[in-house]
């Protein structure tokens, strides 16, 4: 299978030593036009992928910063077509790196799977990850999503069992992410160590790239996750540094966290990441 251009994102940052990183930000936090100009910021910060959070009512992976950046673009108006066209907006304006849209399953449903997959790929979507949708029952959005050249990303959790594991590295596409925390997202001073175990068994199923999410927040947290994963997403806390002043400046503060970030990406020797 050829590799795609989310694979290659963390096959490319794996080529310079780095740890990816994956920053999440939620379409319309604070407004429409921050939250795109803060995805061309945090591009220019060093980011090597970014996730795109479609708004929803009932988030329940998330914890309270991203369930309120949530809940304010739902009342802004921000529904999936919007996200689709903030999608197209950002390649229009000349964004290369890799996009992948977040969100639950109900909208995808509402709007109808291959409808959806349709426009997501026309707009320059890479890939999709949905947080409630279990590898059971992904077999509808998976189909669609192949047809239009979508990576469907899985989402384990310390708690998935390796028989749930080895089906979804099988199926997934793009890179796998390990869950680290048990409960929602949301920054953390630390986070449990019990993920690298995570990691090592999806190793053993797939050679897609891993990366953790749910509770990065430090420079500290991306070097010690790239001693054992391929990347990063961190959502929670870059949210949190854009609420932290004016609505109009937000994007410099999103592009400011992620350097700061980026500071703890340089790779150690002897790294056990995808291809070593």
């Amino acid at each position: 299978m050829s590799t795609g251009p989310i694979q290659q994102a963390f096959e490319d940052a794996r080529r310079r030593r780095r740890t990816a990183i994956a920053p999440f930000l939620t379409i319309g936090y604070p407004t429409v036009d921050a939250s795109l100009d803060a995805v061309k910021a945090v591009a220019t910060a060093g980011a090597d992928l970014v996730e795109l959070g479609i708004p929803f009512s009932d988030p329940l992976a998330e914890g309270p910063t991203i369930q309120m950046s949530s809940h304010h673009a739902l009342g802004q108006g921000v529904t999936p077509a919007i996200c689709i066209a903030s999608a197209a907006r950002l390649r229009a304006d000349g964004l290369k790196i890799p996009l992948v849209f977040m969100g639950y399953y109900n909208p995808l449903m509402s709007y109808g799977l291959g409808r959806f997959c349709d426009a997501a790929a026309e707009s320059g979507v890479n890939g999709l990850i949905v947080a409630d949708l279990p590898t059971e029952e992904a077999g509808p959005l998976r189909s669609a999503a192949e047809k239009r050249g979508l990576d469907l990303i899985p989402l384990l959790a310390l708690t998935s069992p390796e028989p749930r594991i080895a089906a979804a590295c099988r199926d997934g596409r793009g890179f796998v992410y390990c869950v680290s925390l048990l409960g929602v997202t949301g920054a953390r001073a630390m986070f449990s160590a019990r993920v690298r175990g995570l990691v090592e068994v999806v190793r053993r199923h797939t050679s897609l790239p891993v990366a953790v999410g749910f509770g990065i927040s430090t420079a500290a947290h991306v070097k010690e996750t790239g001693e054992f994963a391929d990347g990063v997403v961190v959502g929670s806390a870059l949210i949190d540094a854009m609420r932290d002043g004016p609505v109009e400046s937000a994007p410099e503060r999103a592009e400011a966290y992620i350097r700061g970030l980026a500071l703890g990406a340089a790779r150690p020797t002897g790294h056990r990441g995808q291809g070593s």
